[in-house]
This record gives structure tokens, sequence and C-alpha cells, in this order.
């Protein structure tokens, strides 16, 4: 399993409005040459963070702005807004184990509280961490106080 880039891609969205704000004017363009992809993908990002309500767009001057402080932003946050799954499990089940077997017939009842537990943990783990922290530790890696 893993996570689609989405998720990463809007992470990086997040951290260069914020690292560069003030410095140059954040347009999709912009954004995508950090990102190394089409700024095509930026965009539909960029409106899946501002569905969230996590950044604000001028409309045509373009350039983008965090609505909130990056504090209250959490990875969870970043998260769910481009990879919503609401009451949908993380994990997806193969849809016709052979319920004449006695494997088939109850793996989807003795793994489902596991994978619940796991989604859970991980979102608990996600929830912890801060757009801030992230931004924070790339000034440092950079060399920015």
């Amino acid at each position: 399993m893993q996570i689609p880039s989405r998720f990463t891609i809007a992470v990086h969205i997040l951290a260069c409005i914020s690292y560069f704000d003030g410095q140059y004017k954040l347009t999709s363009d912009f954004i995508a040459g950090s990102v190394g992809v089409n700024p095509v993908i930026i965009r539909k990002t960029i409106q899946q963070l501002k569905n969230a309500q996590l950044i604000e767009v001028k409309r045509g001057e373009g350039g983008a702005k965090i609505s909130k402080p990056l504090e209250d932003i959490s990875l969870l946050d970043v998260y769910e807004a481009v990879e919503p799954t609401g009451d949908k499990n993380l994990f997806s089940f193969h849809d016709s184990p052979n319920p004449n077997c006695p494997v088939g017939k109850n793996i989807h009842e003795t793994l489902n509280s596991k994978l619940d537990e796991v989604q859970l943990e991980m979102k608990k783990n996600l929830f912890k961490y801060k757009i801030s922290d992230i931004v924070s530790e790339i000034k440092l890696s950079a060399g920015v106080k």
C-alpha cells in the first residue's frame, strides 16, 4: 500500500508558500518549479487546500497565502484535504473471498478491527505533526533563521 503523492505534494506546497511568503509571487508555476511537477497538478492541489480552508488564493493577480497559523495545521488536516477518506477505510479488501473456505469466510471479520486500529494510529500520528514543524526543519536545514 502506498499513499498517493498528492499528500506530500500538498505538504510541499504549504511549506513553499510559508517559506517564500513575501519574497516571490507564489503562483502555480513558481511552486511547480520547487515541487518538480506540472503546474496543473499544483493548481488542482491548491484548489483542494483552498476548499479545506487551509490557504487563500487571490484571483487574477495570482499568489497564495496560508489562511491560519502553521501551528494550527496538522499533517492530518492536509491529508484529509487531498485524500478525503470520510468513513472509508484506508485499506480495501478483495471483494469475493471464498465463503466455503474457513479462511475466506472469516478473513474480513478477523482483519477489520486490526486494520481499523492501524488507520486510527496513522491519523493520530499525522495529527501530532504540524506544518510549522515541517517549515522549521526546512529552514534549519537551509540555514535560515
